[in-house]
């Protein structure tokens, strides 16, 4: 076979490998974590050029039956008339894989919930007009199987995407999610990959964790741990649940399934003695790459509290060395947590801006081809020639969002969706109001495989692309100061909100959100794609290409500042190699 088929045939299937699992890092700040008493859930959408849209979902009547939809991340991730504007944009319209009665939903629930709630939607459910919040990840279960509508086997239609927009739709508090997402994975069955879904409201958070089994009876698991008020939580692709307390019956900090226990026995994945620890009993542990998750959980509990002296290796990945939770060592804002999701452990060994692989301008990105296996998969048996160190902040970044309940804001502009599109590093994030009725057309529109200037997506992947003709210059230069400048901007945007709003009607003050949001986000991203223009011309063809002279050394001249590379890089190349005398050597 020649050598560009064997590459093409072997990255193929190393993305078939990798299935359709998002390898993403969610957090929850709880209050007592955070400056302003704010609580936070944080996650990072790590899709590989999946579906980049944030759709805001209006409310709706609930009447008849729910179309329930398969996983799927490619764009567009769904088509329906069922969920506004934003899904109705393609067709052919995309086919249930199951219907299921409403009534069925509010059953479990203890209530009916006849007109929806709105909420902002991703490739997974995100926050709601009641600012009931939730982030994502997923994780390695020892038994992944396919959907099923019950025709052959046991019932499995719900997989965590589809079961956290029914949250966002029917829920005020996190207990209630859990309680009717739990209660739905009883009774109709779960599938895929085993999935970490993190639920918040404004008093209480939850980490809420589900894997399939494979029983007929006993289909499948899940269980549900509460964060503690003033802790810190990270989960990076696999399961953080350890002990669970299956004597805690007033549920004070745990839920569980009620296919738990026998479930789990009759796969013989726990005999039913001693503590029951559910990441080793349903899970191989890391994915395929070892510290694929461990790196990132060490480095943000390290970051937020480095007095505990957290040590970056493990003998294995089932490690009990990381918390459930963390206390920080000082409190965290907002920016705190934008900051976490832009790491590339910068000032560790592990520092992905230094060394040969980081070429000459201190490039962090490290892309996956056909010599890295099935790295974001459990794989069985895989060769594995090396592994680059798996970042926070990471090329196929999809979107990263901080939601945010604010309890000194006024009703109308508590909740607030921080939502930053493409890789966090380079992004700007932008504010964007839970209770708002509307969203941002730019930012519900645009695929991933056509540039397209009218999509919030591609003037940061513009951006980020163009970062790379010289990484540590143009963010250092460019990028960074003015994401802090529009950062800072949206903040005191914010704040404008909370007094316009007061003394407006309801109805009004909720439209007035979307047009003022939707206004200061199109100046971010007017100044992004500006940004985007001028780097393109300012670092043409390896120079620093200044208008007039600008900056350039007396006496003034318009010709471009060669740039060329450190002498650091120039060392490790062959560069001492190239001809400089016309001497035989």
């Amino acid at each position: 076979m020649k050598g560009l088929q064997w590459i093409v045939l072997a990255f193929t299937a190393t993305c078939f490998l990798s299935g359709t699992a998002l390898c993403c890092t969610t957090m929850i700040i709880t209050k007592g974590a955070s400056i302003d008493g704010s609580m936070m859930v944080a996650h990072s959408d790590d899709d590989e050029l999946g579906d980049q849209r944030l759709i805001h979902v209006p409310a709706r009547k609930q009447t008849g039956k729910r179309q329930i939809f398969a996983e799927h991340y490619r764009y567009p991730r769904l088509s329906t008339t069922q969920r506004g504007p934003g899904y109705d944009t393609e067709k052919p319209y995309t086919k249930p894989i199951y219907e299921l009665p409403y009534k069925a939903i509010w059953k479990i629930l203890g209530k009916e919930v006849p007109l929806s709630y709105a909420y902002y939607d991703g490739n997974y459910g995100i926050m709601n007009e009641h600012n009931l919040m939730m982030g994502e990840c997923t994780n390695a279960a020892n038994y992944e199987p396919e959907h099923n509508n019950g025709k052959k086997g046991p019932l499995r239609i719900f997989y965590s995407s589809e079961l956290s927009r029914i949250a966002l739709e029917n829920c005020t508090t996190a207990r209630k999610a859990i309680q009717l997402m739990g209660g739905l994975i009883d009774e109709y069955g779960y599938y895929s990959t085993g999935e970490t879904l993190l639920v918040a409201d404004k008093d209480e958070a939850w980490v809420f964790e589900m894997c399939a089994l494979p029983n007929k009876r006993h289909h499948s698991a899940w269980v549900a741990q509460r964060v503690p008020d003033g802790m810190i939580f990270v989960a990076a692709n696999e399961f953080r649940i350890r002990d669970v307390d299956l004597a805690d019956k007033e549920h004070r900090n745990f839920y569980w399934s009620r296919h738990l226990v026998q479930g789990l026995k009759d796969a013989k994945y726990w005999n039913g003695k001693g503590a029951l620890d559910w990441l080793t009993a349903v899970s191989p542990g890391e994915y395929n790459h070892p510290y694929y998750s461990l790196r990132r959980v060490w480095r943000v509990q390290d970051r937020v509290n480095p007095s505990l002296g957290l040590s970056p290796w493990a003998k294995d990945g089932y490690t009990r060395q990381y918390p459930f939770a963390v206390a920080p060592l000082r409190k965290l804002g907002v920016r705190d947590v934008f900051s976490l999701y832009r790491d590339h452990y910068e000032g560790t060994q592990f520092d992905l801006t230094k060394g040969i692989a980081a070429g000459p301008y201190g490039d962090p990105h490290r892309f996956v081809g056909p010599y890295d296996g099935p790295q974001n998969d459990k794989g069985d048996n895989v060769k594995m020639y090396g592994a680059w160190e798996r970042a926070i902040s990471v090329f196929y970044q999809g979107y990263t969002f901080v939601c945010q309940w604010r309890p000194h804001a006024p009703e109308l502009t508590k909740g607030v969706l921080w939502f930053g599109p493409d890789v966090s590093y380079t992004s700007c994030f932008a504010p964007f109001f839970a209770k708002a009725r509307g969203l941002n057309r730019a930012y519900w529109t645009g695929s991933p495989q056509k540039l397209d200037r009218a999509s919030a997506w591609w003037a940061f992947n513009y951006v980020n692309s163009l970062s790379r003709l010289n990484f540590q210059l143009t963010t250092k230069s460019d990028i960074l100061p003015l994401q802090r400048q529009l950062e800072y901007r949206s903040m005191n945007f914010v704040r404008t909100m909370d007094c316009k709003v007061r003394g407006t009607p309801e109805q009004a003050a909720r439209l007035l959100l979307a047009k003022r949001a939707a206004d200061n986000s199109d100046y971010v991203l007017r100044k992004w794609w500006e940004l985007g223009d001028m780097l393109i011309a300012k670092y043409a063809d390896g120079y620093i290409n200044l208008p007039d002279g600008r900056y350039a050394a007396p006496p003034l001249s318009t010709m471009p500042v060669e740039i060329g590379y450190p002498s650091t890089w120039l060392d490790v190349t062959n560069y001492k190699d190239g001809p400089t005398t016309y001497d035989m050597e």
